[in-house]
Order: C-alpha cells, then structure tokens, then sequence
C-alpha cells in the first residue's frame, strides 16, 4: 500500500500558514483542507486510512491532529470548547518555526510532567481510543440498529417526521426527514447511512444523488468511515443538489455532544494552596 511521504512536524508550518490564509482561525476540516492545498501531495495520498481495520480518520488528518497537538503545546495555536482552532499571539507574530526545535521542547515537557501524550507520532496506537471503541460497537450493530441509531441522531439533532425506509431497498435510501430552523424554515432531508470500514468514494455520492433528486431539498450520508477527497468535492459540485457528509469522527462526536449511549463524566481535580501569612498572623 502506498504511505503518505510527509511527517507531523513537516506541517507545522503548513498549518500556521493555513490560518493566517483563513485569517487567524478555523475549523480542523478548513484547516486540514487549506493545509492539503499547501503541501501538494498526490491525491491518492489523501485517502489512505490511518486504521484500514477499523476507518474512521485518514493519515494525513491523524498526522495534522499530532502536527496541532504540537504546535498548541509550543504556544503557537489554541482551540476553543466549539472545536475551533486560532492562532496565539505568539502564533501570530511566528514566520516559521524550526520543527525539530518544536518537537524537543514539547517532549522535554512531557518528561517533565511525565505526560504520555507527546512521546511520539504512534503514541494513541498504545491506547484505545473511545472513538475508535465506538466505531467498532457501530459497525457491529445489526443494520435496522444501525438504521434506529441515525434515526435516533436525527430525531435529537431536531429532525421531525423521520422515517426510516432502508429495509425496502428504496434507491440505496435509508430514509427521510425535515429539518426545521427556528420555526420558520424547513428542509425535506434524504439520508443513507453506510457502515464502512473503508473511504467512500464520489461513485457513492453520485449514486446517492441519482436516487435522491427531485425527492428532496437536501441529502444527508453519514458513514462510520471516512471520505475521499473526490468524493468531498462531488458533493458540493456546482449545478448539482448538495449533499451533506457525516464521517466517522463527526459521527461519535455527535453521538458524544447529544450524550446517546455515551456518558461524559468531569473530574474536578482539588488544588490546596496553603497560606502561611494567614497562620503567621494568628
């Protein structure tokens, strides 16, 4: 199988640069796509999966994860709670960094704290993932459960009148709803969901609008695997319906945000600070 030519450190300046083009912020899929144009690498590269037994990310996303994960232990990037990701003002003064420079010092900080987190570029292999866990419950699941779960998403997500019609072999449609935005519009949504391990491609996509066109405003395809860049780009092609694509990541992190068959549980850590003035006084 052919593997992606370029490290983690080897787009940490690519990625500042992306979000100075994208003017100081973005979301990870706008900066993984900015970061994609930059580089250059073939575009078969782009869709070799960094699990192929399990899906989910590509290697070039897992790699840009690690690449962020650097660069915000080095002070250069930060990300909010809403997943979006900007430049510090440090980051934003920063032409260029020296990545073998960024690379010590982050795990000479992780020594020190004897945090596992930046040993290396494969550390998650050594641990699994709650995503990947999940993704591997999902893709274990009858298909009329899996069916139920994205009708269950949809329902949560603030989807009404949602049916599920996969068992009847309508076209490679899964099933339909409307989705309702604040009580004044409305879109009639067709969906198909694809349990895969793998990347689902632009003949997929196609397929799917063929069977969905003039029954419907919008498409919806979600799979528990990832897609290519091919198939990205067909979905948003100009002149034709566009179609939303949910991926694995987006997929559980969905499921985690709406709190379905997942539990989200915050530790409080207690910090003591002792006041000696306060006992000298006494």
């Amino acid at each position: 199988m052919t593997s992606v030519k370029i490290t983690f450190d080897e787009m940490m300046n690519p990625v500042l640069q992306a979000l100075k083009l994208l003017g100081g912020s973005g979301t990870i899929e706008e900066i993984n796509d900015k970061v994609t144009e930059l580089i250059k690498l073939p575009s078969e590269q782009f869709d070799i999966l960094h699990n192929p037994e399990k899906g989910g990310m590509t290697e070039v996303e897992y790699r840009l994860m690690w690449t962020r994960t650097y660069l915000k232990k080095f002070g250069l990037i930060e990300n909010s709670s809403r997943g979006i990701w900007s430049l510090t003002a440090k980051g934003s003064s920063t032409e260029k960094v020296v990545e073998k420079e960024v690379v010590r010092v982050v795990r000479d900080q992780a020594k020190k704290k004897d945090d596992e987190v930046a040993e290396g570029e494969d550390e998650p292999n050594k641990k699994v993932k709650w995503q990947e866990e999940l993704l591997e419950i999902i893709l274990k699941m009858p298909p009329a459960a899996f069916e139920r779960l994205i009708q269950r998403l949809l329902r949560e997500s603030g989807f009404v009148q949602v049916e599920v019609t996969g068992q009847s072999g309508d076209g490679g449609i899964d099933g339909h709803g409307i989705l309702r935005l604040g009580g004044l519009l409305s879109f009639h949504v067709i969906f198909q969901g694809k349990r895969w391990k793998g990347a689902v491609g632009s003949a997929q996509v196609r397929d799917f609008r063929g069977a969905m066109v003039g029954r419907a405003d919008k498409g919806l395809l979600i799979t528990t695997g990832s897609f290519t860049k091919d198939a990205i780009k067909e979905a948003t092609r100009d002149g034709a319906p566009a179609i939303d694509l949910v991926d694995g990541d987006q997929l559980v992190e969905k499921l985690k945000q709406l709190s379905l068959g997942i539990e989200v549980k915050k530790l409080v850590v207690e910090q003591i600070n002792i006041d000696r003035g306060w006992f000298e006084h006494l």
